[in-house]
């Protein structure tokens, strides 16, 4: 991952991917993993997502990992939870924060996402993939969809990503092809699309862009 560029993205508050509502998607489809309350949902590269929020109000815990530290020390000042920091045991540049809401543990990485270990982050039950797929440039999707398999250990998947022309528009956010999915997940997953709906770029809205939203099952 380039982290300079996110890093100057954050820093300078160029972050029209973040949104400031809950993203419908994630709830309409969610019960769609059938996961029972308690279980442990993993968000990949997930900023301060209010997805986060809406998913502990459900009654579901949540690990994630996120790149820019202040990102993730926004998510927690910015809704108000109280949390402490663990360093990594092998790495002190690495940080877990960690606080609660409605009774629920949220626990966010401040790390390259390659950097982890499925030991490190503990038990996960399902993944949400919002915009972590999406922000990978082609030559390290492959790699970064090997990697979130190896932390989750192919736990289910919520997936949403993001189709267009891409003689249009470079990324990120980056055009996922159906055919790009099968190449990515097919030898884990039994792969469902469950809606494709048109979407908006904030950064080309005149663009014609569809947002896929995928299931994926462990085979």
């Amino acid at each position: 991952m380039n982290a300079e560029f996110w890093h100057n993205r954050w820093q300078e508050k160029r972050i029209g991917f973040h949104q400031p509502d809950v993203n419908p998607l994630l709830a309409k489809y969610f019960t769609q993993l059938n996961l029972p309350a308690n279980s442990r949902i993993f968000a990949p590269l997930c900023g301060k997502s209010v997805d986060m929020i809406w998913l502990a109000k459900q009654g579901f815990d949540i690990v994630g990992i996120e790149l820019v530290e202040s990102a993730v020390q926004a998510f927690f000042i910015e809704n108000d939870i109280s949390y402490t920091i663990k360093p990594h045991s092998k790495n002190s540049d690495i940080k877990c924060y960690q606080g609660t809401l409605s009774g629920q543990t949220i626990a966010l990485w401040a790390a390259d996402i390659f950097t982890l270990t499925s030991h490190d982050i503990g038990h996960v039950d399902a993944v949400y993939d919002r915009a972590a797929l999406i922000a990978m440039p082609p030559e390290l999707r492959l790699q970064y969809s090997q990697q979130v398999c190896s932390l989750s250990q192919n736990s289910p998947q919520l997936l949403l990503t993001l189709n267009y022309d891409q003689n249009e528009r470079a990324g990120p956010p980056f055009s996922i092809s159906p055919e790009q999915i099968q190449q990515y997940y097919s030898a884990y997953y039994q792969i469902y699309q469950l809606e494709e709906e048109s979407s908006i770029l904030n950064a080309a809205p005149e663009m014609a862009v569809t947002e896929p939203v995928w299931l994926l099952k462990k085979k």
